[in-house]
């Protein structure tokens, strides 16, 4: 096991990793910018080491600064949380050069997971469903035309090295492709360093469901259940839950060993998560991406299986074996994870930085947890993410954790920055979202007018 590993990342999944890493009795290095510098990942870290100024591309993406953070300090590994340098195959490659353990997947496979295109190819090869789309990268609008064209509208354009909601764009007719397609790869292309494009056809209605998977180097790879996450604002998860209420267990058990199959495919170690979309009229799903990084929603399935996948991928960059086999992963009760962030419903989501005044965060009762890097008197800047809490509530069942969520985010109070907290409040007490009657298009297309036609 590690003595001492160093945190590349900030706000509450620091916090998490800090964590779990002292549970372990590993000591942990915080790595801080300029504008982090009284933030709680660097309080409650053994060490903490600031990297450079506020600007992300300055500090917590420059890579030279954070591995020089780990050598001063003498960190033998690094985990990247999610974000910044989690998914950077030259980052992760440095870091086996210079003998420190990378705690994720390989540079080769990230390259190979994270290029979609020969993502899809490898679920081919792997005998794993895919979505009916373009053969190979699409480089022009021209091509697109005779793609979509081909596929039938409506169609989706996703960037080829894409992710986090970039590079996407939905297209229901022919009119439009020309304009959706030069606008997707010119932000692909300022996001990624690469305008390159595919083309899917859209499964309408659909769920997004996604499979946490771990892999150990002796070749062992397990699936956690899975987590819908169809509740998304711009291609972005809002609120995710475990189990979908859209699954029953022989359904369960395809798209868990799918997500197994993808995975042993391409020799995968670590954690890392498969995404799908389930087309609710057939009952098929389809592969979308493979995330190879611990994800914002994974409470969710910690809850829901008692396995702490944190110190689970600290164990296997270690060299451990898993701690668990298949057949000791069951899925008791329901959890669900509402993203409190600091942002304006009422403004577009305006983001909201500034001094929390005054701070209360939910606790107390079984079932019910916090992930959080905020504080009274904390100052939010405005360099970085809007999210500042994951709010995460396990029940005996899907109405017991909708009940627990409601009372969590009745309590909730920030005072001094505008947050989304009844906006969550107002979507998880809605009788659709209730009743599990969602798809990826209900908040933008259903709930997203009426609400704010309610808030004018």
């Amino acid at each position: 096991m590690f003595n001492k590993i160093l945190i590349a990342n900030r706000g509450e999944i620091a916090v998490r990793i800090i964590r779990a890493a002292r549970e372990l009795g590993i000591e942990t290095v915080a790595v801080y910018s300029d504008a982090d510098k009284e933030s709680l990942h660097t309080i409650l870290a053994d060490e903490s080491v600031c990297i450079g100024p506020a600007r992300s591309t300055e500090s917590y993406l420059n890579m030279n600064a954070v591995l020089s953070a780990a050598i001063v300090t003498g960190a033998q590994a690094i985990h990247p949380g999610f974000g910044f340098l989690s998914e950077n195959s030259k980052f992760a490659t440095m870091c086996e050069e210079l003998n420190i353990k990378f705690i994720g997947p390989s540079g080769t496979i990230m390259d190979k997971m994270g290029d979609k295109i020969n993502a899809r190819e490898e679920m081919i090869q792997a005998d794993v469903p895919v979505i009916p789309g373009s053969d190979g990268e699409v480089f022009t609008s021209k091509q697109a035309l005779a793609v979509a064209d081909e596929l039938g509208y409506p169609v989706m354009l996703k960037a080829s090295a894409g992710g986090g909601g970039k590079g996407i764009r939905k297209v229901d007719k022919s009119e439009d492709l020309v304009a959706a397609f030069e606008s997707a790869s010119q932000e692909a292309l300022a996001a990624f360093g690469n305008g390159a494009m595919y083309i899917e056809k859209v499964i309408y209605p659909a769920r997004h469901i996604e499979v946490q998977i771990l892999g150990d180097s002796f070749g062992n790879i397990i699936h956690l259940g899975e987590r819908d996450c169809s509740l998304q604002r711009n291609n972005q998860k809002v609120l995710e839950e475990s189990p979908s209420i859209a699954i029953g267990q022989t359904l369960r058990d395809k798209i868990g060993a799918a997500a197994v199959r993808a995975a042993k495919a391409v020799g995968y170690e670590n954690a890392g998560t498969i995404e799908f979309l389930l087309d609710e009229k057939t009952n098929q799903f389809y592969f979308m991406e493979m995330n190879t990084r611990v994800q914002v929603e994974h409470p969710v399935t910690e809850f829901v299986t008692g396995v702490d996948i944190v110190k689970e991928q600290i164990r296997i960059a270690a060299g451990q074996e898993l701690s668990y086999k298949q057949d000791d992963i069951k899925l008791r009760g329901h959890a669900i994870e509402c993203r409190i962030n600091a942002e304006n419903p009422a403004f577009h989501f305006a983001p909201s930085p500034g001094k929390i005044k005054d701070l209360f965060l939910p606790s107390g009762g079984v079932g019910l947890r916090v992930d959080s890097a905020v504080y009274n008197g904390y100052s939010i800047p405005p360099y970085y993410d809007s999210m500042i809490a994951k709010i995460i509530v396990h029940g005996d069942n899907r109405f017991d954790a909708l009940m627990k969520m409601q009372r969590a985010l009745y309590e909730l109070e920030v005072e001094g920055v505008v947050t989304n907290s009844d906006f969550q409040l107002d979507l998880i007490s809605d009788q659709r979202v209730i009743a599990g009657d969602y798809d990826t298009s209900f908040l933008m297309e259903t709930f997203l007018p009426n609400y704010q036609k309610d808030e004018k």
